[in-house]
């Protein structure tokens, strides 16, 4: 069975608990207080009770011996007198009680022994002033309690808050850093005065970033250094081959050593793109025309239908490699018929194979993987890459998927690559121009 993840933010989370403990001490200083309270009045309620029986018994004493009355409601043995207070009596010497009763108010009682035997007590019920006093307490005390509970939880809100804004700058960053913009500083998006975890987290953030960002800048050095280096003896290959006699065995060379030399041009493309120092060219030029006459050039069978035409400020070169990697892309995995649709700034290239494979729709485009398990087929994975960093270059977006199965709503299935080419072009530092209003207006 799956557990049930309740999803909740640190601000409530701390809010909770701030409430929880001081509701907890609410309740612990309020029962202290309260029997604090109680247990001082009983014990002034005794010391009264006492004064005012030793009052009675002096009264008592100095009174006619022929007429001896108790006085201040006192009495003579009364039956009433609790076993305990009766048992401390037996030795002689004066004592107080106090007997609880079943609605809250204790009696108290106070006993003497008399010279006698007799014994002098004085009841009375605890007086309504100090069972007023004691409800007025316990009103204050929920009053505070409830007071404390919800500062705590606002307090817990306050200070939640301010901790669950600065996770989700720092989330927010990251995410931007994992979609490949390393220039974002975890630690300048969290900002504050305060230092605490956050910053901690935020430094090792941006620590693991630096790090990467060294590794993958060695690795495409290397990369683009061995590309380098393979392009002189590809070169001399190619040129040795040339002057082989004809034969099938020279074909195959020549092949070959062709096959070399574009993966090592890819490769330095590749490279180049990656380092983030292309800028584009960029011309006016209209969309449909242009993708239409570079098409026929390409491949005069495909298709090129212009739903929309419209001017863009794009660079053609760049444009022509995108649109030549997806022609090429769908000759060498998909199947017939290969179309191509324009519709204002978005070119659509669609074939009808089997389609993109699930990796490369969820991933999106990995250098040396085509797709496909035949080695023979030929191709090195690095086209849709390239494509996809010259859209990059561009400011478009190139995204892939599949059409829908055969028969479903008469489609017949097949890749779908979208160029989705940006309204504004990038300016020649990579960057989109700033707006003014009167621009928009």
């Amino acid at each position: 069975m799956r557990r049930l993840a309740l999803r909740t933010g640190v601000r409530w989370k701390i809010s909770i608990a701030i409430a929880a403990v001081g509701a907890l001490i609410a309740l612990a200083l309020s029962l202290v207080v309260h029997n604090a309270a109680r247990v001082s009045m009983l014990e002034n309620a005794r010391e009264v009770q006492l004064e005012r029986l030793l009052f009675a018994q002096r009264l008592y004493e100095a009174a006619s011996p022929q007429k001896p009355s108790p006085k201040f409601g006192a009495k003579i043995n009364d039956p009433a007198l609790p076993p305990g207070l009766r048992d401390r009596i037996r030795d002689n010497r004066r004592a107080t009680h106090v007997d609880e009763n079943a609605d809250g108010v204790p009696d108290v009682w106070a006993a003497v022994p008399l010279a006698n035997g007799d014994v002098l007590s004085l009841h009375t019920r605890f007086a309504d002033r100090s069972a007023t006093i004691m409800g007025d307490l316990d009103r204050a005390l929920i009053i505070g309690s409830v007071s404390v509970v919800f500062g705590g939880c606002a307090l817990g809100v306050l200070i939640g808050g301010q901790l669950s804004r600065r996770l989700r700058k720092a989330a927010a960053a990251a995410g931007k850093v994992a979609q490949g913009n390393t220039e974002v500083r975890v630690r300048e998006a969290v900002g504050g005065v305060v230092r605490d975890e956050t910053d901690e987290l935020a430094r090792a953030v941006d620590a693991l970033t630096d790090a990467l960002n060294e590794r993958i800048e060695a690795e495409r050095r290397v990369t683009a250094d061995i590309a380098h280096e393979l392009r002189t003896p590809v070169t001399g290959l190619l040129t040795a081959a040339e002057l082989l006699p004809p034969g099938r065995p020279t074909e195959l060379v020549r092949d070959r050593a062709q096959a070399m030399r574009t993966l090592v041009e890819d490769v330095l493309e590749v490279a180049r793109l990656d380092s983030a120092s292309e800028r584009a060219e960029l011309q006016e030029l209209p969309l449909g025309e242009f993708v239409s006459r570079r098409v026929r050039l390409l491949d005069p069978e495909i298709t090129v239908r212009v739903v929309h035409e419209s001017w863009v400020s794009t660079d053609p070169r760049r444009l022509e490699r995108i649109l030549g990697n997806l022609l090429g892309n769908a000759a060498k995995h998909g199947a017939g018929p290969v179309e191509v649709t324009v519709e204002g700034r978005v070119v659509r290239v669609r074939d009808h194979g089997p389609g993109f494979p699930e990796a490369l729709l969820r991933e999106g485009p990995s250098r040396f993987r085509t797709g496909s398990s035949d080695r023979s087929v030929r191709g090195h994975g690095l086209g849709l890459t390239i494509a996809t960093g010259q859209a990059r270059v561009l400011g478009a977006r190139l995204t892939f998927r599949n059409a829908g199965p055969p028969g479903d709503t008469g489609d017949a299935g097949g890749a779908v690559a979208v160029l989705w080419l940006p309204e504004h072009a990038p300016t020649n530092t990579g960057s989109f121009p700033i707006l003014r209003q009167a621009d928009l207006d």
